[in-house]
């Protein structure tokens, strides 16, 4: 089956979102606790979400429905934020693309195991390729940690791969931005209580760099980049759309060279040619 040019380009728009999220996570981490940012990116989402439901959802999630939700939950509203939080505290941003790398395999895997896709053998061929080539040029690039930051990026990446899965699968019945809505309102209790007990001790005196991570996180990497992203995923296959994301640490690279006037090497520009070609290869096979 083609792919639709759609599901790629809403696929490609939830990737664009997500490549800040990292960095947004790093600058707020400076100042809120990690506890107390995923907490508060949770509630700030879910207020958000509870507006969108009440103009515009023309369905409610059937009880079979609330299981898988409470598992998009677990995976991408409090396992990934939370776990990427604590990481940051002790690796920077550009070595947690050593992680994503690894993604679009996890996607691939719970699309395979929850979502009843079977890509061909090439693809996983292609998609084995993409990760190799993204995690070898952010390892060369920063290199591996030690401590807990490297175990917390790779259980970040396993319980994210699973909600990206469970949340695609949902997507083709409720609609994708349904999805992370309904996630983010059953999270919201227990959100709005640990974000309560772990509010900051002196606002004055937190930076205007974690003010603006935590907008970033709270308003796009939690509830606009997962309207796109899942949309995608529904549409054009977990497996397949989920390759999209081994050009995330690239997006988060370029974006670090545009604000940060960080440069931008020729190793970059090469290895993202690589990955680009994968990515179109890994779509060919895909079904």
């Amino acid at each position: 089956m083609k792919l639709s040019v759609d599901a790629w380009l809403s696929g490609f728009a939830g990737v664009v979102i997500f490549s800040g999220s990292l960095p947004a996570t790093r600058a707020a981490v400076v100042d809120f606790s990690p506890l107390f940012l995923t907490s508060a990116r949770a509630v700030i989402a879910a207020s958000l979400a509870a507006a969108m439901l009440a103009m515009f959802a023309d369905q409610r999630p059937a009880r079979a429905d609330i299981l898988p939700l409470c598992v998009v939950a677990l995976g991408v509203v409090v396992g990934f934020p939370l776990l990427t939080a604590l990481a940051l505290q002790t690796i920077t941003s550009a070595r947690s693309t050593v992680f994503i790398g690894l993604l679009p395999l996890a996607t691939a895997l719970f699309g395979v195991l929850r979502g009843g896709e079977r890509p061909k053998r090439l693809f996983w061929i292609f998609s084995c390729l993409g990760s190799a080539a993204v995690t070898g040029f952010a390892a060369q690039s920063g290199g591996f940690s030690g401590g807990m930051g490297d175990p917390l990026m790779l259980a970040a990446i396993i319980v994210c791969g699973l909600g990206y899965a469970e949340g695609a699968r949902l997507s083709r019945r409720l609609g994708g931005w349904q999805v992370i809505c309904w996630s983010l309102l059953i999270a919201s209790p227990f959100m709005l209580a640990l974000a309560l007990a772990c509010l900051p001790q002196q606002w004055s005196s937190i930076g205007s760099g974690a003010w603006v991570g935590l907008a970033y996180v709270s308003v796009f990497s939690m509830l606009i980049g997962f309207v796109f992203w899942y949309r995608g995923l529904a549409l054009g296959g977990i497996a397949a759309i989920g390759q999209l994301q081994l050009l995330q640490p690239f997006f988060g690279l370029l974006l670090a060279a545009l604000l940060l006037g960080e440069p931008v090497s020729s190793a970059m520009l090469i290895v993202t040619l690589a990955v680009v070609a994968c990515v179109a290869a890994a779509r060919k096979f895909a079904r």
